[in-house]
């Protein structure tokens, strides 16, 4: 699905998830839709996470990006920001997502950043703002993700 960009993790992160044999950038990415998508995660930390994804193959009928494209990019980060906030006892379950559309893209790269509005223990919410080539605004999402307690073990299998 075209080239594969690297994700930059600040080194706290990648000092508290050593030891359970994961590819961060595979565990912390869009997953198997995001692939289709051509997401890609390229900064992640719980304090900001950054992604881009094509306009190209992701559009609707009358040419531009579609909606439901700027949700699945505004998930996917908002996703990782409350995974890393949660660290490896939680996993993040999204239970609301909300999406304001303010102009279209037609072609090119679109990106979105994460950041927190509120990091709690049992619940992350995080405000994404995806902006087009020119730094204008496309879409600002919101995305709230209950945290769940998990046993470590989850990411061994």
């Amino acid at each position: 699905m075209g080239e594969q960009s690297t994700t930059k993790f600040p080194q706290e992160i990648l000092d508290q998830w050593a030891g359970l044999g994961l590819d961060l950038p595979s565990f912390f990415s869009a997953g198997h839709l995001g692939e289709r998508m051509s997401v890609q995660v390229t900064e992640a930390a719980p304090e900001r996470v950054v992604g881009t994804m094509p306009v190209e193959g992701n559009t609707q009928p009358y040419g531009l990006l579609h909606g439901g494209a700027s949700a699945v990019l505004a998930e996917t980060l908002g996703s990782v920001g409350s995974m890393l906030h949660g660290g490896p006892t939680k996993i993040a379950v999204g239970v609301d997502l909300n999406c304001t559309h303010h102009r279209g893209a037609r072609s090119g790269l679109v990106t979105g950043v994460a950041t927190p509005v509120h990091r709690g223990r049992s619940t992350a919410t995080y405000e994404i703002v995806i902006t087009d080539e020119d730094g204008k605004r496309v879409c600002t999402a919101r995305l709230t993700c209950m945290l769940r307690e998990t046993d470590a073990d989850i990411y061994r299998s």
